[in-house]
C-alpha cells in the first residue's frame, strides 16, 4: 500500500492523529503546554496555524505549509546537487511527534509508538472545507463529550480569536474568512456535521 502523500509548500492541511491503541496522548495538565512548546519548535517555523485542538486521545491541526523561501533562515541540513536546501514537510512534523513521544515515554515509563503511523492528514482544497475545518476543531471537545460546552475547553485555539495575545494562530487572517469577529462566534453556534464534512475528516 502506498504511503501517504508528502506535505506541499503553499497548501493547507488538517492534520490529526491519535494514540497508539487509542490511548491518551495527553496524561496530565502539563502535557497539553509541552506539545505547544515543541509545535513552536518545529511547526511554527515552517508552516502558518491557524487551529488547533488538543483532546485526551487525540488531536487536530490546521496549517498552511510555508514555502522554502519563508522559511529558508530556519532550515538547516541537507542540500541538492545545486545547492538548494532539501525542504521536506512532512519530516519535520515527524521530528516534532517523535520528540513530544520520547518525552512521554521517558516520564511515565512506556515503551512502543504514541501515535498512531503515519499521522493523518487532508487537503485543503476549497473555502467551505476551510470554514469548516475551522469550526469542527473548536467543536470537537463537545462532540465527542469531553466538556458540555466546547468554548469553555482550554485546550483549543478559540479563545485566541476572542481574546488577542502571545499566539501562533493567524487570528486576523482567520477571522476574515469569517468576516469579523461576530460572525465567527455566530457559525461555531451551530452544532452539525454534514455528510460533506464526514466525506473530508475520517474521525479519531
Amino acid at each position: 500500500m502506498p504511503g501517504p502523500i508528502a506535505l506541499q509548500p503553499g497548501r493547507y492541511y488538517h492534520i490529526f492523529n491519535r494514540g497508539n491503541n487509542r490511548e491518551n496522548i495527553f496524561i496530565e495538565k502539563d502535557n497539553y503546554s509541552y506539545f505547544l512548546k515543541l509545535y513552536s519548535k518545529y511547526i511554527v517555523p515552517i508552516a502558518k496555524s491557524y487551529a488547533y485542538g488538543l483532546f485526551q486521545n487525540h488531536f487536530h491541526i490546521l496549517v498552511k505549509i510555508k514555502t522554502l523561501e519563508e522559511c529558508s533562515s530556519y532550515l538547516k541540513g541537507p542540500k541538492d546537487l545545486s545547492g538548494m536546501m532539501i525542504y521536506n514537510p512532512s519530516r519535520q512534523f515527524g521530528h516534532f511527534f517523535n520528540a513530544y513521544a520520547k518525552t512521554i515515554n521517558n516520564r511515565y515509563k512506556r515503551t512502543g509508538s504514541l501515535f498512531q503511523k503515519p499521522f493523518r492528514r487532508v487537503e485543503i482544497k476549497n473555502e467551505s472545507h476551510l470554514l469548516r475545518t475551522v469550526i469542527y476543531i473548536h467543536q470537537n471537545p463537545q462532540k465527542h463529550g469531553f466538556i458540555s460546552d466546547f468554548r469553555l475547553w482550554p485546550y483549543t485555539s478559540y479563545q485566541s480569536f476572542l481574546f488577542p495575545g502571545l499566539s501562533h494562530i493567524q487570528r486576523e487572517e482567520v477571522l476574515s474568512w469569517f468576516n469579523g469577529e461576530q460572525d465567527f462566534c455566530d457559525s461555531h453556534q451551530v452544532f452539525s456535521e454534514s455528510q460533506e464534512m464526514r466525506s473530508w475528516i475520517l474521525d479519531v
